[in-house]
């Protein structure tokens, strides 16, 4: 393919300058990453796979790194991983990475040995390490590799990278990030050796050399590969910058690589891993930025907390990294890429940051989906988020502008179907809205104001203030009526952990409210207010951070065993913990299997 230089054709100069890598030239410097998308049916990727990575092809991507390939039965770690050791993927690679590259996309497979930090109970194989240390994945311990072992484990990694080059990929991955096999034999910590392959830095970096030496022996000039590295140094027992430096400077210098990509986080922190709406953006640009001073053959990847275009061509035009890695902003958005390219910023469907979909489904072994994007994961469904003309176009109704509303009628309208919007409220949103008024949680108005666009640009007639009865929804004389308007609390108090008690004693005392009440500014709160939190999610510990942040002292009351247990599953648990510690010293947290009321208040919110 002739490589086009479109920088001068569009605001985001640096995203849009083509790169080459190895023997590729990428058309952008925007990669899709990396990640778990656990979709694979008996270890073979199927046609959700397809459409999935397809869809973020068609959408401009660079360069797609394909989830992870265990290379040794101990490196299983997901129900949904691959097949490993097995010749049976190659057909099945081969139809993705054909559909792909006619889109100009290159394409990457990441390789990956979790060490220690595996799963017996997926694997049925002992966790195998450098020197038999724990697992930060579950409670297991693991297995010392023997030089055997170790010669074995190379191996693998090698016919991965050979089955890769079968099914047509341009290139491998080597994952040495969040503390990993290759980063545990890195790692003092993890590394107790005292053979060749442990000791001084010379021998602790022997099997990542060895790895990339003999994939590139294998596969030949003409095969990327790449190398995942982390940043987690404030984390004592792993590797300082000054350290991973050092590594990847030995590694470059002996032209093992052709890329480098940096994340943050590990399995000592993983919420840095998957960094939240609490964090910062552009994670990661610390080491990227050094080790872009310091390699002279391998280009660089940062890609922690880089949501959007603006976020990557201020990171390229800095000379932070070569390329960025956008992953979850992708996959709210698949035409990310292509909608900057054409200036169409506005356009894009911003990520939230939540984890609750693409981790947090993740996370419980399911595949992953999005909280914005319905159709991420059911590509193969739904056809993505491109949408053909309807054969007859209807006149719909659409009553209530929340989430369903919104996305309903923009969905409709896309697909050239007359649409009449109505809203009992005078703003677009409805609940969802509320969450956005939560301390860090801008993001969600943020898309709420997206839709706002949309649905003008598609001449949707959205008509707020108005409440409908059964006649007033028959003189629309609509040809298809949606209902959507969600739920209100049941405002009892119910409790699932006092099921006997079908009403809390005092809840209409004029004190208690709900947390719609309270985010819609209707609650008169008193100083000290109690939040009944049962459900440990961001409707009621996001409330009491926003009445804390007002000035009210505020109890949380939760029958669980820690504040916002409902946030672990998105790995937004602990950093949740340290708001509430660092920025809201007005919060207490009680546990409790159950209020009745007895705290002394002014006033009491309930959320459940």
């Amino acid at each position: 393919m002739v490589s086009v230089d479109k920088s001068t054709t569009t605001s985001f100069k640096h995203v849009f300058n083509p790169v080459k890598l190895g023997h590729k030239t990428l058309q952008n410097r925007i990669v899709f990453g990396a990640h778990t998308t656990n979709m694979a049916h008996k270890g073979l990727p199927d046609d959700q796979h397809l459409a999935y990575y397809l869809e973020r092809a068609r959408g401009g991507a660079a360069m797609i790194t394909v989830e992870p390939m265990p290379v040794h039965p101990a490196a299983v770690l997901t129900r949904g991983n691959f097949a490993h050791s097995s010749d049976a993927v190659i057909p099945y690679f081969a139809k993705l990475t054909e559909a792909c590259k006619a889109e100009g996309t290159v394409m990457i497979q990441q390789l990956y040995h979790v060490g220690a930090h595996g799963d017996w109970d997926n694997s049925w194989h002992a966790n195998w390490s450098p020197s038999g240390g724990p697992s930060y994945h579950d409670d297991d311990g693991s297995h010392a590799m023997c030089e055997t072992e170790i010669e074995e484990t190379i191996e693998g990694f090698v016919q991965a990278a050979i089955r890769c080059q079968r099914a047509g990929f341009d290139g491998v991955e080597i994952w040495a990030a969040y503390h990993c096999l290759l980063d545990q034999f890195w790692t003092p910590f993890s590394n107790q050796r005292r053979d060749k392959w442990g000791g001084k830095l010379e021998n602790r970096t022997r099997f990542s050399r060895e790895v990339l030496r003999c994939v590139r022996a294998a596969c030949g000039d003409d095969f990327i590969i790449g190398l995942s590295i982390n940043d987690d140094s404030d984390t004592n027992v792993c590797l300082s910058r000054d350290d991973m430096v050092e590594i990847m400077t030995i590694h470059d210098a002996e032209g093992l690589m052709d890329y480098v990509t940096v994340g943050v986080g590990s399995y000592f922190d993983f919420s840095k891993l998957l960094p939240s709406f609490q964090y910062p953006e552009n994670l990661g640009v610390d080491l990227s930025a050094r080790l872009k001073d310091k390699l002279t053959n391998a280009l660089v990847i940062a890609e922690a907390n880089i949501r959007t275009p603006e976020n990557a061509n201020t990171v390229l035009g800095a000379r932070q990294a070569d390329l960025v890695s956008i992953v979850r902003g992708q996959i709210a958005d698949p035409y990310l890429v292509e909608k900057a390219e054409a200036d169409r910023t506005d356009d894009i469907r911003g990520c939230l940051s939540c984890n609750q979909q693409c981790w947090g489904r993740r996370g419980r072994d399911y595949y992953i989906s999005c909280l914005v994007n319905p159709s991420a994961g059911h590509e193969h469904q739904m056809g993505g988020d491109c949408f053909t003309a309807a054969a007859n176009p209807k006149r719909i109704l659409v009553i209530g502008a929340g989430p369903a509303g919104l996305e309903t009628a923009r969905v409709a309208a896309e697909r050239g179907h007359s649409v009449i919007l109505v809203e009992a409220s005078s703003e677009l949103g409805g609940q969802f809205r509320l969450a956005g008024l939560q301390p860090r949680r801008g993001q969600i108005t943020d898309l709420i104001r997206w839709y706002g666009r949309q649905l003008d640009k598609l001449g949707v007639d959205i008509r707020f203030n108005t409440f409908l009865d059964a006649q007033d929804v028959l003189a629309i004389a609509a040809d298809e009526i949606v209902l959507a308007t969600g739920s209100l609390p049941c405002e009892t108090g119910f409790q699932k952990a006092l099921p006997h008690v079908p009403k809390l004693p005092g809840i209409s005392n004029g004190n208690v409210w709900s947390v719609e009440d309270v985010m819609n500014r209707a609650a008169h709160l008193g100083k000290h207010v109690v939040v009944l939190d049962e459900r440990g999610q961001w409707r009621g510990v996001g409330t009491a951070l926003h009445l804390a942040e007002a000035g009210h002292d505020v109890t949380v009351i939760t029958p669980n065993a820690m504040i916002a247990q409902g946030l672990v599953r998105s790995a937004t648990d602990l950093n949740a913990g340290r708001t509430r510690s660092q920025t809201c010293s007005r919060c207490l947290l009680r546990r409790s299997k159950g209020w009745t009321g007895a705290l002394a208040t002014n006033s009491a919110v309930v959320s459940l």
